[in-house]
Order: C-alpha cells, then sequence, then structure tokens
C-alpha cells in the first residue's frame, strides 16, 4: 500500500510539473508581423503564380523534326536579363529540369532539358502581354515551336 501511495504521489507531481502559466510579462510566442509596401504587400489577393516552360537543351529521342540548336547558358542569362528581368524587376525563381513526352507509336520518349520560370505577379491585362511579350520573344530568338505557360491563382504574403 506504501509502494501504491508513493507512485501515485510521484506521478501527480509529474503531471502538475508540466502544466504552467506564462507569466503576464513574457514575450508572445508569435514574434513576427506582416509588414509590406505598396510593390511587396503584407498580403495580397488577385495574383498568379505564372510558369514558363522553356526548351534549352539538345532533343533527344526518335523526333522526327529538324531540331534547334543547344542554348547556352550565357545565352539563357542575356534572354533572361534583357527579356525577362525588364518586365518583371522586382523578383523571379528559375529552376533546372527536364521534360518528356512519347509520341504515338513511339518506342522511347523525348527529353530535352528544360528552364522553368516562375513569377509571381498580380493578375492584370498589362501582365498577362509581359508573359505573351516573353514567349514571342523566345520563339524568335531560338526558332522554337512553343513555351508552355501555366497559370495558377495564388495569395502572397511578402
Amino acid at each position: 500500500m506504501l509502494l501504491r501511495s508513493f507512485f501515485l504521489a510521484t506521478a501527480l507531481l509529474a503531471v502538475s510539473g508540466c502544466a504552467s502559466v506564462r507569466p503576464a510579462d513574457a514575450p508572445s510566442a508569435t514574434t513576427a508581423s506582416l509588414q509590406g509596401d505598396a510593390l511587396r504587400p503584407a498580403q495580397a489577393a488577385g495574383w498568379v503564380r505564372s510558369e514558363l516552360y522553356f526548351g534549352v537543351g539538345k532533343e533527344t529521342g526518335p523526333a522526327d523534326r529538324p531540331q534547334t540548336e543547344t542554348i547556352t547558358e550565357d545565352t539563357w542569362r542575356a534572354f533572361l536579363d534583357k527579356e525577362v528581368t525588364a518586365r518583371f524587376p522586382d523578383g523571379l525563381t528559375v529552376f533546372d529540369a527536364y521534360g518528356q513526352w512519347l509520341f504515338r507509336g513511339a518506342a522511347e520518349p523525348n527529353r530535352l532539358k528544360t528552364k522553368v520560370l516562375v513569377v509571381l505577379h498580380e493578375d492584370t491585362p498589362q501582365r498577362r502581354a509581359d508573359i505573351e511579350a516573353i514567349r514571342l520573344a523566345w520563339k524568335q530568338a531560338t526558332g522554337h515551336q512553343s513555351v508552355l505557360w501555366s497559370r495558377h491563382a495564388v495569395d502572397v504574403s511578402f
């Protein structure tokens, strides 16, 4: 009986030590605050995430069409600076990737090194025109047939 009382008292002490009350003058657990300015709002609606997919490598696989030349890193950077950064100076992200697709009846897929450009921007006619201008400039500069554009509505906070 004495041993049982000892274990019960020990358990109660252990549990009571887990409960605590925060003193009134202790700092709040939430220390971050949302702040922003006109170009980088604390929170904004009406924005989109645009992703553009640019082929930059030599296509491999059973393609039966003329191949464009591999795009060098210097050529890509020059395009990015001239056509993209000029239109979206507040920032962007670029990922290295590769794409693949399988033509009907082909035994193996075609593959192509790719740059994925991500830009978060307001969903306005001007911004959509800027994206279209980038796509057109790439096709004219490289002879590529297309630049895939994917758009998704997003909520942003800076």
